[in-house]
């Protein structure tokens, strides 16, 4: 860390930040002390059970997951921010996952990468930081190190994690990223809000695979954002059926949940959907070549799969998918496929429709 800046007035300085932040596209603003030891205790249960899959990771580096202070010595203050994404001009998501013969990405990743969107507004801040206090000591991150981004923005007021884990603002629902600065400027701190979930269980109830086992505990393991995005290896046959035409993550948790009545449009044109993947037919996608895809998905999220797992991912929904004519041929295309991983996932689909209807969900 730097030197501290002389003598700032600290309470006009987080007035400038907010001003800053919202010039900046970010939506909120919330300052927190680097205080976890409630959830450094729910995160080693969570390892404990398992319940990381195969993100061995967050195992890894724990210790500066829940310590502030060991990631970036001198944190004093973390500065959070949000970034509303869900996109203008989006198919009606519930629309998309009822019709089988569709691709569902999730709602943040249809357009541009949000790392590319918000680590250099970031940037931005900091400097105007910097320009105003002097040198000062920091490091911004966004979804890029071991940082417990959402009790870190519960701590200082963006909202309360919900019981689907995610973080929830009573004015703005869940469909938001999170940014964060750790700085060692002493910033006063915000309040945490009060949750207000109240008995509702609609999270719960609505996750298609189980993964949310209780009020606030997640599964990664039956996750269907972890197997479609982060699982590397086979999805388990038990659930194959059970992730629908989802391709890439899921957003059942969120679209079912109240408070996202209050969701709000994204203001920057960055996530606005690309190459038409708010609604695009899975046989078309099926198609497409590595080279096809890593030019339609330059600059998205959607480039932490590789072709295979994304083929993989199709397979299992066109297994999911309406029998018809095109689907037998785009699995059948692809049944000599080099990969093992996409063999064995077009070979289960192929099957599943062989069999007909009697076990399809």
């Amino acid at each position: 860390m730097l030197q501290q800046p002389h003598s700032p007035d600290l309470a006009r300085l987080v007035a400038r930040i907010r001003a800053w932040a919202a010039e900046l596209g970010f939506q909120k603003v919330g300052i927190a002390a680097p205080d976890l030891e409630a959830d450094a205790r729910h995160l080693e249960k969570w390892l404990a059970l398992g319940r990381q899959g195969g993100m061995e990771y967050m195992e890894r580096n724990r210790a500066a997951r829940v310590d502030p202070a060991s990631l970036v010595p001198g944190t004093l203050r973390i500065v959070s921010l949000r970034m509303d994404h869900l996109p203008h001009g989006v198919s009606e998501a519930e629309r998309v996952l009822d019709d089988r013969s569709l691709g569902y990405v999730a709602r943040y990743a249809l357009g541009r990468d949000y790392h590319r969107i918000m680590r250099p507004r970031l940037q931005k801040l900091a400097d105007r930081i910097a320009n105003d206090v002097g040198p000062f000591g920091y490091r911004a991150f966004v979804d890029s190190a071991p940082v417990l981004e959402k009790a870190l923005g519960r701590n200082g007021g963006l909202g309360w994690i919900g019981k689907h884990t995610l973080l929830l603002d009573r004015e703005a629902g869940s469909f938001f990223m999170l940014g964060e600065l750790y700085t060692d400027l002493p910033l006063p701190v915000d309040g945490a809000v009060s949750a207000h979930c109240g008995t509702c269980r609609a999270c719960i109830d609505v996750c298609p695979t189980g993964a949310i086992v209780a009020p606030y505990e997640l599964d990664a393991r039956r996750c269907i954002s972890y197997l479609t995005i982060e699982h590397h290896g086979s999805i388990p046959a038990e659930l194959r059926p059970l992730v629908g035409n989802r391709i890439f993550g899921c957003d059942d948790c969120q679209l079912v949940c109240p408070w996202n009545r209050y969701a709000r449009l994204a203001s920057e044109p960055g996530f606005t959907p690309r190459a038409g993947l708010d609604s695009r037919n899975l046989v078309e996608l099926f198609a497409w070549s590595e080279q096809e895809f890593l030019q339609r998905t330059e600059g998205m999220a959607l480039r932490r799969l590789s072709h295979e797992r994304w083929l993989r991912n199709i397979a299992v929904a066109l297994g999911n998918a309406p029998r018809s004519a095109e689907v037998l041929e785009a699995l059948a295309a692809r049944r000599a496929h080099p990969s093992s991983l996409v063999r064995e996932h077009v070979e289960w689909a192929l099957q599943r429709h062989s069999r007909g209807a009697e076990d399809r969900i």
